[in-house]
């Protein structure tokens, strides 16, 4: 004998019924299984409810990273650069750079050792160099001076 189709069935106690919950208290009524008082047996409450508190997803920043508010953001200029604006050389600080148009009132910047001087002296003002630009710059003959971030005048050479 074989088995056909509709000789299928599941095993012994595999099917269950649904639980027919809240519908009066011949079946799970009353309560219907969430047990007494509280939000979750009055409502459904979502998996990422905190009770009011500031939820995670808006506690964490929207981007990524941190940006410090004290940041100090500055212009560069390689020497190559300043090479093409002054082919003579000579005296160079942040007020020649805002005539020439490299850059505005109010920005800070730094000299950056790109390029070659190839002979040409530079006495630089600036508000930060970088070693290579310094060492470049004393080997042409010229100085670099450091200028206050506020002020606008000397601080070291």
């Amino acid at each position: 004998m074989s088995i056909r189709i509709h000789d299928l069935q599941p095993a012994p106690g595999a099917k269950k019924a649904k639980t027919r919950v809240g519908r009066g208290e011949g079946s799970k009524g009353k309560t219907a299984g969430r047990g007494t008082k509280g939000t979750k047996a009055r409502k459904t409450v979502p998996a990422a409810f905190e009770g009011g508190q500031m939820p995670l997803q808006l506690r964490v920043p929207k981007l990524k990273g941190f940006k410090p508010h004290n940041k100090l953001v500055y212009q560069v200029v390689n020497l190559d650069r300043l090479v093409e604006l002054f082919p003579d050389g000579g005296q160079v600080g942040p007020e020649q750079l805002i005539e020439v148009g490299v850059l505005n009132k109010k920005e800070l910047i730094k000299v950056l050792g790109s390029g070659e001087l190839e002979g040409v002296k530079f006495d630089l003002k600036a508000h930060a160099f970088s070693a290579s630009a310094t060492t470049k710059v004393a080997a042409a003959g010229g100085s670099t001076t450091v200028v206050d971030k506020k002020t606008g005048e000397a601080l070291a050479e």
